[in-house]
């Protein structure tokens, strides 16, 4: 399979399966006590003092959680400095009793299914993951991080009949907004299984029930550069700017720039750009942020 013409673009473009809301909220978690990674980097001889002090002020905590006296935010910060410090095993136990104390953040279960499965607890992850998905089958998510596993215990097409079976669900008796995260979703999969024309033809379908929605044309355009088909990927750009003429998204100069494309860029903010009204082309292919809300 062809490298990826741009990760980071690619990981704009859709929510992307190896960047489920796990993973994002293990770094989002670590960030509070990330200033001491930074000052081991930054002042290499007080890297230990560093590391004694949130030491210190995690056996802190453990205490006032052990006698009874520890807040949420306690229980929190605690959670923080055990993932700093690398002390997963605690860490999965003490969030083990934050999602069961708090069962309607389904956040924390869902960050619980990833240190689960950044322990080979794949088991584990997936019971978490039901959990929240057992309330609310279509909790993106979720889904991601469900897909993911599934993936990697070489169970993609049982992936793929899920969100597939989702998908028709929420498009009837009218398309919901919930279709076109789910949909990105699978399109990421199939392109993981080398189903490229049926990842291509979810982009189109998606692009047009979401006339006002950049993001399946942005995630065509990138499939196309993988590809090798610059026209087709420079069309498909300029079909997603086009659909918002008056709000400039930086996104899509973002992936610009990241293929060199400054002469797309130019073109596509002149009067001669792609009209909003103009059809998606068939053309262009064969032939996944809570949806209506800007993407991420």
């Amino acid at each position: 399979m062809p490298p990826r013409a741009s990760t980071a673009a690619s990981a704009i473009a859709r929510p992307g399966l190896w960047l489920s809301l796990g993973a994002a909220a293990l770094v989002g978690l670590s960030l509070a006590g990330g200033w001491w990674l930074g000052q081991r980097q930054g002042n290499p001889g007080g890297g230990d003092r560093s590391q004694v002090a949130v030491e210190r002020q995690a056996d802190l905590l453990r205490q006032r959680l052990a006698d009874g006296s520890a807040s949420e935010a306690d229980q929190r910060r605690l959670l923080q400095l055990l993932l700093v410090l690398g002390q997963q095993q605690e860490a999965t136990a003490l969030l083990e009793q934050l999602a069961d104390q708090q069962p309607q953040q389904w956040q924390l279960r869902v960050l619980l299914a990833e240190l689960r499965r950044n322990g080979n607890d794949r088991s584990g992850a997936e019971r978490e993951l039901r959990q929240v998905l057992n309330l609310k089958p279509d909790r993106i998510e979720a889904l991601q991080l469900l897909t993911l596993l599934q993936l990697e215990q070489g169970r993609g097409g049982q992936a793929q009949v899920q969100l597939k079976a989702l998908i028709e669900k929420a498009s009837k008796p009218v398309v919901q907004p919930q279709v076109l995260p789910i949909g990105m979703l699978l399109a990421d999969l199939q392109q993981q299984q080398g189903q490229r024309a049926e990842a291509a033809a979810l982009y189109l379908k998606l692009a047009a029930d979401f006339p006002r929605d950049p993001r399946p044309l942005l995630a065509l355009a990138l499939l196309r550069q993988e590809q090798g088909d610059t026209k087709a990927a420079q069309e498909a750009m300029a079909l997603a700017r086009s659909r918002q003429p008056d709000k400039p998204d930086p996104r899509l100069d973002q992936v610009a720039a990241s293929w060199g494309l400054t002469s797309l860029r130019r073109a596509a903010l002149s009067p001669r750009a792609v009209s909003p009204a103009a059809p998606t082309p068939t053309p262009v292919g064969l032939t996944t942020p809570e949806p209506g809300s800007p993407a991420p």
